[in-house]
């Protein structure tokens, strides 16, 4: 009976170390964040960062409440928003996202997770951006030489999330990463972290950061920047010289952000979330969004993106989803987001997902 109070005591006392490790992080980046917006004119860096499919958001459940999901990440898509949120996760799942983005690109992802009692939560993603072909256009063919190209980016991920404590998560990915275009390509390494804290007598009240693509530069290469010169009389000689192309770092993204239980009853519950986002190629944004749901099987969400982002185009998010049991043991899940893009018009998410 001792040796069980003691672990008890022992545990909440970590439990207390990290909370208060985490709020003075959280305390430090947002006075960063409050010294960024005050200090003075403020450069946009768009366009500044490879890989910015990196920056679209994964699950129509996130997106339909605003992208407001660092704390509120209890599925598989937490290892997008928030990878110690697959430590909430207590079952295998796997899962299938289809977006229709802006100018005829399209994003494809997937995702397996699984619980293994008594080491954590692991996981793998995949993620895949693809185009139309293109036709190549020259100064001396500017209507076209007869030959096409396309361009994409390829993302794969392993992902490891544990309890430390009942009230604190914490997880981790590592990313592979791949762009292309014509023959050239980039080759990059990123990893991510991030924490959840939850206090259990607030209604849930969850505390939560995450860190995203933090990794090392990279930098396009291929058989398209070789430049052939002659130099020399006659015939001459050949010289073959390769362009060294400018080098780009990773679209690094800083999340707080908290999730309450405003409602939480038998068979109804509403939960509010808000995040803070400081990217490394924009200004500070806030995003925010409430979901609903009847017995844990029908869900409506909304959500307003981007709030303060200088120039930002998003803003309202809509969703609706399901989970339905199938047998005993198998359980689907499907979900649908409508974000606003203004001028750009619109983009809907759709998802399908399998628990087991």
């Amino acid at each position: 009976m001792k040796t069980k109070i003691l672990h008890s005591v022992f545990e909440k006392e970590i439990s207390m170390k990290f909370f208060r490790t985490f709020l003075i992080t959280a305390c430090l980046l947002f006075a960063g964040l409050i010294h960024a917006q005050i200090g003075g004119a403020q450069l946009n860096k768009s366009g500044t960062t490879a890989a910015q499919f990196l920056k679209i958001g994964v699950g129509p459940r996130a997106i339909g409440m605003g992208g407001a999901f660092t704390a509120l990440a209890d599925d598989i898509n937490s290892m997008y928003w928030n990878p110690a949120g697959l430590a909430k996760m207590y079952s295998r799942e796997a899962y299938f996202n289809h977006v229709d983005w802006i100018s005829d690109v399209n994003l494809d992802y997937a995702g397996f997770a699984m619980d293994i009692s008594g080491f954590g939560t692991l996981g793998t993603f995949v993620s895949i951006m693809s185009m139309g072909d293109m036709m190549i256009r020259t100064l001396e063919q500017p209507e076209g030489t007869g030959e096409l190209f396309t361009a994409g980016a390829v993302v794969i991920g392993l992902s490891y999330a544990r309890n430390l404590t009942e009230e604190f998560a914490i997880g981790f990915n590592a990313k592979y990463i791949n762009e292309y275009i014509w023959n050239e390509n980039a080759i990059g390494f990123a990893f991510d972290i991030g924490t959840i804290y939850t206090i259990p007598f607030l209604n849930q009240f969850r505390l939560a950061a995450s860190i995203s693509n933090f990794g090392p530069k990279m930098r396009l290469s291929g058989r398209d920047i070789l430049v052939v010169t002659t130099v020399g009389a006659g015939e001459g000689n050949v010289i073959n010289t390769d362009l060294q192309l400018e080098e780009f770092e990773l679209p690094l993204l800083f999340r707080i952000g908290f999730a309450v239980d405003a409602i939480k009853e038998t068979e109804h519950r509403l939960t509010f979330a808000v995040d803070a986002v400081h990217p490394n190629d924009n200004s500070e944004y806030v995003n925010s969004g409430l979901e609903y749901t009847w017995n844990e099987i029908f869900f409506v969400r909304g959500g307003y993106k981007s709030l303060f982002e200088k120039d930002g185009e998003q803003g309202l998010t809509l969703g609706v989803g399901i989970n339905y049991r199938l047998i005993e043991s198998i359980k689907v899940k499907l979900d649908y987001a409508y974000e606003d893009f203004g001028r750009l018009k619109n983009v809907q998410y759709i998802s399908l997902g399998l628990r087991f």
